[in-house]
């Protein structure tokens, strides 16, 4: 994994992942998504992350920072990207 790419802590059937991964893919945003029911340490870092809960998508920006059900706007800001 690039550590120059953020990456989208999500599960399959999760209608704010697939929004905000369609949006990403509009905007040109590069990412690498990782399933967490597929992954048991992903699934416990999300997990430490929310406080306990399991809450997607959960973002890991480059910068180690990390942000929880973003919008495009915030993903943008936080890359720096003009909006």
């Amino acid at each position: 994994m690039s550590a120059d790419l953020m990456i989208m802590y999500s599960t399959p059937w999760c209608g704010y992942c697939h929004r905000l991964k369609g949006d990403l893919k509009r905007a040109g945003i590069e990412f690498v998504e990782v399933n967490i029911e597929d992954d048991p340490a992903s699934a416990d870092l999300v997990e430490k992350i929310n406080g306990g809960n399991q809450t997607v998508p959960t973002i890991l920006f480059p910068d180690g920072t990390s942000a929880t059900n973003p919008s495009l706007i915030e993903v943008k800001k936080r890359l720096g990207i003009s909006a």
